[in-house]
């Protein structure tokens, strides 16, 4: 990394460390605004994610999917929303088949682009989604099938996207099933990204590593990889995201059967990991799901489900929405702190996204995925608890300007 890029990040760690010593985290209220709703039985809108793009009023752009209910991963085209006005309307969805759609390969397979995530990038000032690729046939995911990094560069002025292509990687035998999808990532001052992803050897277990990559508006190109991190459990290590805060990096990983946490001064060399704990040492309970980060100059935030939300009815308990703070020095939840940020109806709400709108405003967007136990996982239009595929964004409305915003 460079030294400018040290330089930096060493004078925002001692502001925001000193803050968490001194107990003055963000305080904040949220806003939850339906984007949109409406349930067919049949398909349901999943992975809401969006990118901001600065100015007077930002500019949120919003991908999502559909998914068929009767399967497993059965993602097709991503389409766009967009607000000029922050939430007050919504344009869409404008579905983007052509450039971010399906496509046909040999041998009847289908090839789709999915769990897509927009952000800002500053230096050269495009956004940038990522994500990565599924293969099918039959409508039916292809096991051990060869999996990729995607991306998409968004045109602000048409509001089209680039046809998604995918990241070149070393011909190595362990990215044979290599992605980045649903992963948060961090932009450096200088334009490179640091990119989680999660890989394995064709019927190995995935392991996580960070990687650095450069993007010059037009092209992302590998350009080295962090240590790997892995656990000796079946199926391995899945869905890392990674967070900037006070001079260090934060990685959170998804796993069966827990979540883990780990730390890095340089975002790319990370130690062992923990288990994600309550700062009274017990375990959190997030498991076989999502977490990502929320960052404020003055706090750190964790976004998560858990068990123990009297929500032993919904799917591996990925509902409702939780947000706490972190102590980043032990780097434990405190409990004290817990907030919901979307409650459950039912439906998991475990798929979901980060934004940053601007100093003000941080969004947290999810969708009521409208999947449930049984043999083709289909959740009823009458079902009791009120879930109707409902596209949320929580908006977290900050009591005091996050001036780090933009520089991630």
């Amino acid at each position: 990394m460079k030294n400018s890029t040290r330089l930096l990040l060493a004078l925002l760690a001692s502001a925001s460390t000193a803050a968490f010593a001194a107990g003055s985290a963000p305080g904040f209220r949220i806003q939850l605004d339906t984007i949109s709703r409406g349930y067919d039985g049949k398909t349901c809108w999943v992975h809401p994610r969006a990118g901001a793009i600065p100015g007077a009023v930002p500019s949120v752009v919003l991908t999502m999917q559909k998914l068929m209910l009767t399967g497993s991963d059965v993602f097709f085209a991503l389409n766009e929303m967009r607000t000029d006005d922050l939430g007050k309307t919504w344009r869409g969805p404008t579905e983007h088949g052509e450039t971010l759609g399906r496509r046909t390969e040999p041998g009847g397979v289908i090839v789709a682009a999915c769990d897509f995530w927009p952000k800002w990038h500053a230096k050269s000032g495009r956004l940038l989604g990522i994500g990565h690729t599924v293969h099918y046939r039959d409508e039916k995911a292809i096991a051990n099938h060869q999996r990729d990094t995607a991306w998409s560069v968004y045109d602000a002025r048409r509001h089209t996207w680039t046809p998604w292509k995918t990241l070149a990687m070393p011909p190595d035998a362990k990215f044979f099933n290599a992605g980045a999808g649903c992963v948060q990532r961090v932009d450096l001052p200088d334009g490179d990204i640091l990119l989680p992803v999660y890989y394995g050897a064709k019927d190995q277990p995935s392991r996580v590593a960070v990687l650095r990559c450069a993007f010059d508006g037009t092209t992302l190109r590998y350009v080295e990889q962090g240590n790997e991190l892995a656990v000796d459990i079946a199926r391995g290590l899945h869905e890392p995201s990674l967070a900037s805060f006070g001079g260090r990096y934060f990685l959170t990983i998804r796993q069966d059967n827990t979540g883990y946490v780990t730390g890095s001064r340089d975002g790319l060399h990370f130690g062992p990991l923990q288990e994600w704990l309550w700062d009274d040492g017990t375990s959190l309970g997030s498991y076989n799901t999502q977490t990502h980060w929320v960052t404020h100059t003055d706090g750190l935030f964790l976004v998560y489900t858990r068990r123990g939300a009297n929500n032993d009815h919904v799917f591996r308990h990925r509902a409702p929405l939780f947000i706490a703070q972190v102590d980043p020095r032990k780097l434990r939840v405190l409990r004290s702190t817990e907030r919901v940020l979307v409650p459950e109806r039912g439906a998991r709400l475990g798929n979901f996204g980060v934004t940053e709108v601007s100093e003000n405003e941080t969004w947290v967007t999810v969708a009521e995925w409208m999947q449930t136990w049984g043999p083709n996982y289909v959740m009823p239009p009458d079902n009791k608890y009120g879930a109707d595929n409902s596209v949320y964004a929580a908006r977290i409305l900050w009591d005091k300007p996050n001036r780090d915003w933009n520089r991630r």
